[in-house]
């Protein structure tokens, strides 16, 4: 259990001065954008591996670590297996072999390959915009992307400020999480034996004291936001004035070259 703890890595923010990382914030949410649009109109082999070389470009680019990455995916290894595994047994098509009431055929293996790469491309995909954008300049980058909605009195800056701190507070709470079961674990308490029912029950001495932790967290930081006069976004200048730059409109061109690609490849049938 707190093998797959280490391993989660939402949040984590890695500074470098890459390309990746010198690019707008809102640049880089556009970006995914169009990678999500791109990997999931991708329906062939060419086009999986036209996005795993785009994806790849873009990890030498920003010099994250490849194991980061490898953790990224870690703990969603059963719920990636599982869906490759679905997909596997019932997709209809050409029948290769069955056994009782399921049937693995051809075109399941083929279509339980390419979700299973999809699933873990996406992944590794989004998690670089926050490996490579802080919480801060991803939090100004989301309020003025969005900030049209403030016309249909949305509270944009509210909105976005909550994101952020939630992102921001993902390591801080696996890191408590893991003080707690060590501390458990040094009076006794065992987490990784029995099956699943008794390891659930093992975990409830955990979420107490870990949800009067995050609550004390939670009061502090309201705390702190009140001594420094925070009332929301209402006449709240910036720090930082986003400005798109030259390597932010190629970033952008680059986008949409990937995306008519890909939309060009499905096109043909490739």
């Amino acid at each position: 259990m707190a093998a797959v703890l280490k391993d989660i890595t939402l949040g984590q923010y890695f500074p470098g001065n890459t390309v990746v990382h010198r690019l707008d914030p809102r640049t880089k949410i556009i970006m995914v954008v169009f990678y999500i649009i791109s990997l999931f109109s991708a329906k062939t082999y060419v086009s999986y591996c036209f996005m795993a070389i785009v994806l790849f470009t873009v990890i030498k680019l920003s010099k994250i670590p490849g194991k980061t990455l490898i953790k990224s995916v870690k703990p969603l290894v059963i719920f990636i297996g599982i869906t490759g595994v679905l997909n596997m047994f019932y997709t209809p098509g050409q029948e290769l072999l069955r056994f009782w009431i399921f049937k693995i055929t051809k075109e399941g293996i083929i279509k339980g390959i390419l979700m299973v790469s999809r699933i873990i491309m996406l992944v590794m995909g989004t998690f670089m915009l926050t490996y490579t954008t802080s919480p801060i300049m991803l939090t100004d980058g989301l309020e003025s992307l969005l900030a049209p909605l403030k016309v249909i009195k949305v509270p944009v800056h509210e909105l976005t400020m909550i994101m952020s701190i939630a992102l921001r507070f993902v390591p801080t709470l696996i890191e408590e999480t893991e003080k707690i079961m060590n501390a458990q674990k040094a009076r006794g308490a065992e987490f990784d034996t029995g099956g699943l029912i008794a390891k659930a029950k093992a975990l409830l001495p955990v979420l107490v004291p870990l949800f009067i932790s995050a609550f004390r967290r939670a009061d502090e930081l309201a705390v702190a936001m009140e001594s420094r006069c925070y009332h929301g976004g209402e006449g709240r200048t910036k720090l930082k004035r986003l400005k798109l730059m030259a390597r932010d409109y190629g970033a952008l061109c680059c986008g949409v070259l990937v995306m008519t690609t890909i939309f060009v490849l499905r096109s043909r049938g490739l």
